[in-house]
C-alpha cells in the first residue's frame, strides 16, 4: 500500500490511517514529495526543503500550472516508488519476514487531497496500481483569469479508469458529491471499472488527515480557534470521523486487493449514516 498526503503536507499527517492499515496486515509505504514536503532527507544526509513558501509569496502565480506541475512530480515520485518496491525483497535492513510479505501484484494507494489526485492519475499512468482511494483531491483546475473557462483535466478524468476507485468527499465548500466536481464527475462517467462515492458529513478538507484527531485536543487548550478547527476540520465528531475512515479505506482495500468483502460499499451504511453514499 502506498499512502501520499496533501498539497505541501508531510507524509506524517496521515500517520493514524497509515497505522490502522499496517495493524491490518498491509505494508505501508509512505511518500514524501521532494521541495513539496516541508522536509525531506535523503540517505547520504542532504536535506531539501519546501519551495512552496516561496513560490505562494510570488506576485500573479498561476496556481493551476503549479498544481499541474504538482501533480505530474508526484506521479512521477509515486512511479519511482513503484520500482524500487522489488528491491527491498532483498534489503537487508528490513524486519525479518517483512520483506518475503510483499507481493507486489496487489498494490494499492490511498492519499489525501493532491495525494488523492495522484493516486487516481497514477492509476490512469501505471498498470501496477490495481486500485485507489482519494480522499478529497480535486482532479479540475480553475482558470487563472477567473473567467469561468474549464481548464483541460487531467487524462484519468478525461480517459476514466479501468480499475476500482473510491472518492471519499467532504462538505468544504470546494468538495462534496462528484456531481459537483467537474473531473470527479467526468472521471465518474468515463470509467469502466467499479467506482463509489462517499461523503461526511460535517466534515472540510482536513478531516480525513491527523488533523480530525489533534486539531480538536488543541482547541481545547487554547491553541486554535473554535472558527478555524471548524474552518479545518467541521464540526464532525472526530471519533466518528476517524472510524468511518478508516473503516471505508480498510473495507475497500479489503475487497480489491484480498477478495474479502464486508460489504460496507454496497449502499447507505447503518454502521455510518453520516456517510452519504452514491454508487
Amino acid at each position: 500500500m502506498l499512502y501520499s498526503a496533501g498539497f505541501g503536507d508531510p507524509r506524517t499527517w496521515g500517520t493514524g490511517l497509515v497505522e490502522d492499515l499496517a495493524s491490518r496486515g498491509y505494508v505501508v509505504v509512505t511518500v514524501d514529495h521532494t521541495y513539496e514536503a516541508s522536509e525531506v532527507a535523503f540517505p547520504d544526509g542532504d536535506l531539501a526543503t519546501s519551495v512552496f513558501p516561496a513560490l505562494l509569496a510570488q506576485p500573479g502565480l498561476d496556481m493551476s500550472a503549479l498544481l499541474r506541475r504538482m501533480l505530474q512530480s508526484r506521479v512521477d515520485d509515486t512511479r519511482s516508488v513503484l520500482d524500487r518496491l522489488a528491491g527491498l525483497r532483498h534489503d537487508e535492513r528490513l524486519p525479518a519476514g517483512l520483506a518475503a510479505s510483499l507481493d507486489l501484484d496487489r498494490i494499492g494507494m490511498v492519499g489525501h487531497s493532491g495525494g488523492g489526485s495522484a493516486a487516481l492519475q497514477t492509476m490512469h499512468d501505471d498498470p501496477r496500481l490495481k486500485a485507489g482511494v482519494n480522499l478529497d483531491g480535486q482532479l479540475h483546475f480553475s482558470n487563472p483569469d477567473g473567467s469561468g473557462v474549464q481548464l483541460p483535466l487531467p487524462t484519468a478524468a478525461e480517459d476514466g479508469l479501468t480499475r476500482p476507485f473510491l472518492l471519499m468527499g467532504t462538505q468544504d465548500p470546494e468538495s462534496g458529491s462528484y456531481h459537483r466536481q467537474p473531473g470527479w464527475d467526468a472521471l465518474w462517467r468515463h470509467s469502466t471499472g467499479w467506482h463509489a462515492d462517499v461523503t461526511l458529513t460535517g466534515s472540510r478538507h482536513g478531516s480525513y488527515t491527523d488533523a480530525q484527531s489533534l486539531l480538536p485536543q488543541l482547541a481545547r487548550q487554547g491553541a486554535i480557534s473554535g472558527t478555524d478547527l471548524t474552518g479545518a476540520v467541521g464540526d464532525v465528531p472526530p471519533d466518528r470521523a476517524v472510524s468511518a475512515t478508516r473503516s471505508y479505506v480498510a473495507s475497500f482495500f479489503d475487497r480489491w486487493l484480498r477478495g474479502h468483502d464486508d460489504h460496507l460499499l454496497d449502499g447507505p451504511s447503518p454502521r455510518f449514516p453520516e456517510m452519504v453514499y452514491e454508487r
